[in-house]
C-alpha cells in the first residue's frame, strides 16, 4: 500500500493532469490550479483525510461535479460509515465555500454594476452584433451583463470590445440569467444562451431570459417553470450544425431539447436558408448574415 497523499494525487492525476504538489491530509478544502486553466486561477478543490482509512473528495468549481475517494475498501461496517461521515462532511465544507465564494463575488458585481455608466450604444461589440445597448452597463471597454437569481444581482458577464467573454471569478452562474423585458401574463417568454442572442429575439418583440451558456439553459427553465407556472417557455436553441453529423453532435441542439422537455416547453431554432454558411448558429447569426446579403446583395 502506497502513501496515501501520493495515491490521492494520482486519482487527482487521473482527472485533471499532472500536478507537482502533494496534496495535505488535514481534512480541510484546498484550492488548486486545474491543469489546463488559466494561470492564477484556482478552481479545482480537495479534501483528505488521512487517519485510520484514508479517504477523500475532489473537483472543480468551474466544470462542477465532484468525485469520491478511498484508499481501500472498508473491511467492516464501522469503517464504511466513516467513510460516508467523511464524504458528507467535504460535501458540507465544498457547500459552504461555495457559498461564501458565490457571496462575496455578488458584493463585488453589486460595487461594480452600481459604479458602472450606461454602455456605449457604440461599443464594438454591439456594433458587431447590430444589438441596441438595453439596460447593459459598461466599465472601461467592457460590457457589463447582469446576471439574477431570486431577483437579486449575482454575478456579471463581462463583454470585451473584440468579443471576448469572462464572469466574474467564484460568482454563480447555475440558475441564473439575464433578463431583457419585463415577465407579464399572457406573453411567452423565451430563454435563450447568448445575451446577442437574447437582444435580438427581444428586438423582436420577445421576453427573454438569457442563460448564458447551453449547459444552463435546463437550470433557468427550470427555475423559471417554478416561478411562472403559467406562462408559456419557448426555448430559442442554438443550432451548432458543424459539429452535427454520425460521428458528432449538435450541442445547442441537445441542451435546448432537454430544457423544453423538462419544463414541457415549445422549442424553436433559427430557420436557415439553403446558402447560410454552417458557421451561423443563433437568431443574432441569422440577424446579422441576413443584414449583410440585402447590404451587399
Amino acid at each position: 500500500m502506497g502513501d496515501p497523499a501520493t495515491l490521492f494525487r494520482d486519482a487527482l492525476q487521473a482527472a485533471y493532469g499532472p500536478l507537482d504538489w502533494l496534496p495535505m491530509a488535514d481534512g480541510a478544502i484546498h484550492r488548486f490550479r486545474v491543469p489546463g486553466d488559466k494561470p492564477g486561477t484556482l478552481n479545482g478543490w480537495y479534501v483528505l483525510y488521512q487517519d485510520n482509512i484514508a479517504s477523500g473528495a475532489f473537483g472543480s468549481w468551474k466544470a462542477g461535479g465532484a468525485s469520491t475517494w478511498c484508499s481501500r475498501e472498508p473491511i467492516d461496517a464501522r469503517e464504511a460509515e466513516q467513510v460516508r461521515e467523511r464524504i458528507e462532511q467535504a460535501r458540507r465544507q465544498r457547500e459552504a465555500e461555495q457559498q461564501q465564494r458565490q457571496q462575496q463575488t455578488a458584493e463585488w458585481a453589486n460595487r461594480w454594476w452600481r459604479d458602472a455608466r450606461r454602455a456605449d450604444p457604440a461599443h464594438p461589440y454591439l456594433a458587431s452584433k447590430g444589438a441596441r445597448s438595453h439596460s447593459l452597463r459598461q466599465r472601461g471597454d467592457e460590457l457589463l451583463v447582469p446576471l439574477y437569481a431570486g431577483g437579486a444581482l449575482v454575478n456579471l458577464q463581462r463583454i470585451a470590445p473584440d468579443g471576448g467573454k469572462r464572469f466574474l471569478f467564484g460568482g454563480r452562474i447555475k440558475g441564473a440569467y439575464s433578463p431583457l423585458g419585463r415577465i407579464t401574463p399572457g406573453r411567452p417568454l423565451c430563454i435563450c444562451e447568448g445575451w446577442a442572442t437574447g437582444a435580438t429575439l427581444h428586438e423582436s418583440g420577445y421576453t427573454v431570459a438569457c442563460a448564458m451558456n447551453a449547459g444552463n439553459l435546463k437550470s433557468v427553465a427550470l427555475v423559471l417553470r417554478a416561478e411562472y407556472p403559467d406562462t408559456e417557455i419557448i426555448i430559442a436553441g442554438d443550432d451548432d450544425r458543424q459539429t452535427a453529423g454520425s460521428l458528432g453532435s449538435n450541442p445547442g441542439y441537445v441542451a435546448a431539447m432537454a430544457a423544453a422537455q423538462a419544463v414541457e416547453a415549445l422549442v424553436m431554432f433559427p430557420e436557415w436558408p439553403a446558402d447560410a454558411p454552417l458557421a451561423l448558429t443563433d437568431f443574432n447569426d441569422l440577424r446579422c448574415w441576413l443584414a449583410l446579403q440585402e447590404a451587399y446583395p
